[in-house]
């Protein structure tokens, strides 16, 4: 049989229709396609796609499963090593890491590994009603600090082993990252809350409204009875330019602008927590989270958003996908242009207030590319007398962030690197005995799934660690 060169589309909402809801973009696949795409994997003997997976899915075997419409079966495989599978087929780059191992893309179209990865965790949830298998107690306590993608893999790959896991978060829901920080029309909420309601299935206790640091202590976790502790806290404090007029009112971290749509629900009517909707917005970056801010922001109404970023095309970081979706949506990206300062006006009725002000515009800068940096990009350089203005009302930062530094200045003994992060061995131990780390709180700002692979490094080390306790 004739293999398909290309890979099955994803039917999606028509652009202009999804560009004003939050409705999710793709719809995924139907059977027949799942199945027909299933048809296109070699199985290769070497099974090269699952060492581009950082948690070391059983590909090709899930995949056979679904060529025999043993659904059930292609989901029980995923779940052996992979405690989020609908969220991984939803926000993985697959195009960097399995699928670009895949056999069949050196001379076609790899195939659509994370699309059958949703397709099969997505009917699960849907028509599946059995229960997950409790392993029996083995004595050992645990606490996770955070409940993103790399405490919940932690959590979970512990829990079923029998340990007694409990996840620490610093908000009202479970979720991390996954909540806060990814768009419903990416994400769909009801998902998240479907994971982490099958992990408490399993055992998984969750305690939420808990900072640690503050509430309690890594020290006082361990006078609770804990006898390992995982810091998967992930990286939210966000970084700015430290430009002129970043105080301006309609000046937002990507962080915030994220959390009060996603988190506090401000894309409804008449939210609890609104959030300043701009006209004309600009999104400085040019990664995912960039792509999340500006979709956003056309769905709360801006009638122009454009993604302003310091480099070409070729440079940009955020996923081939994302870009695709943003430009059918209407986003205008303006490329090789740096932002040098906010422009805005006072309002004087207040003179007491220093950021009585709001945004007016961008003065940018053109860049062009100059010799290669210590990573290998080429590095961008204002080029002179090129100074312009872009017309905006609301301005969002979306150039990365860093771990909060509250754990470590309450950690005696925990050492960090100069941007923050914590500093692990490759188990994922920290300096301290019996604390361990992964995700964002050591890397800095990362993939979903490469946090999801720390956690289940650490979940290894620690198991090996208590047990020969």
């Amino acid at each position: 049989m004739a293999i398909d060169p290309k890979k099955h589309e994803m039917p999606t909402q028509d652009p202009k229709v999804r560009a004003r809801n939050f409705k999710e973009v793709a719809l995924g696949y139907s059977e027949e396609v799942a199945v027909a795409e299933a048809n296109r994997c070699l199985n290769c003997k070497n099974q090269p796609c699952v060492s581009g997976c950082p948690v070391n899915i059983r590909i090709p075997e899930f995949i056979a499963k679904i060529k025999e419409r043993d659904f059930e079966g292609a989901y029980k495989t995923i779940s052996a090593t992979s405690s989020l599978p609908a969220i991984c087929g939803r926000v993985c780059p697959q195009e960097s890491q399995c699928e670009s191992k895949c056999t069949l893309g050196i001379k076609f179209e790899p195939v659509g590994i994370g699309r059958l990865e949703r397709f099969v965790a997505d009917r699960h949830n849907e028509f599946s009603n059995e229960k997950p298998d409790v392993a029996p107690a083995n004595g050992h306590k645990v606490a996770v600090v955070g409940s993103g993608p790399s405490g919940l893999t932690l959590a979970g790959d512990l829990a079923k082993k029998g340990y007694d896991v409990t996840v620490y978060e610093a908000l009202h829901t479970a979720g991390g990252v996954l909540v806060y920080g990814i768009p419903e029309f990416r994400l769909p909420k009801s998902i998240v809350k479907k994971e982490v309601e099958t992990l408490k299935a399993i055992g998984v206790k969750r305690e939420t409204n808990v900072v640690i640091g503050k509430t309690l202590t890594i020290d006082e976790l361990f006078e609770m009875g804990f006898e390992a502790v995982y810091i998967g806290s992930g990286a939210g404090l966000p970084n700015f330019m430290n430009i002129p007029g970043e105080a301006y009112k309609g000046v937002f971290s990507a962080n915030e602008f994220l959390t009060r749509s996603n988190l506090m629900k401000a894309y409804k009517d008449n939210p609890d927590t609104p959030i300043m909707r701009g006209n004309k917005v600009a999104v400085v970056g040019g990664g995912n989270v960039a792509m999340d801010a500006a979709r956003t922001a056309l769905r709360l109404g801006a009638e122009k958003v454009y993604i302003v970023y310091r480099r070409s095309m070729e440079e940009l970081p955020a996923r081939k996908e994302e870009v695709e979706h943003a430009e059918e949506e209407g986003i205008e990206f303006k490329l090789l242009i740096n932002p040098v300062e906010i422009l805005g006006y006072k309002n004087e009725s207040d003179p007491r207030d220093p950021l009585n002000g709001f945004v007016t515009g961008i003065k940018c800068v053109k860049m062009e590319l100059g010799a290669p940096d210590e990573n290998g990009r080429r590095r961008p350089v204002p080029i002179a007398n090129s100074e312009f203005t872009l017309d905006v009302d609301v301005v969002i930062m979306a150039i990365g962030t860093s771990p909060n530094p509250l754990i470590k200045n309450t950690t005696d003994g925990l050492e960090v690197n100069r941007r923050g992060g914590i500093i692990v061995n490759e188990a994922g131990l920290t300096s301290r005995s019996g604390v361990y780390a992964g995700g964002d709180a050591v890397t800095g700002a990362a993939t979903v799934i490469s946090a999801m692979g720390a956690g289940k490094i650490a979940a290894k080390a620690i198991d090996e660690y208590l047990s020969s306790k």
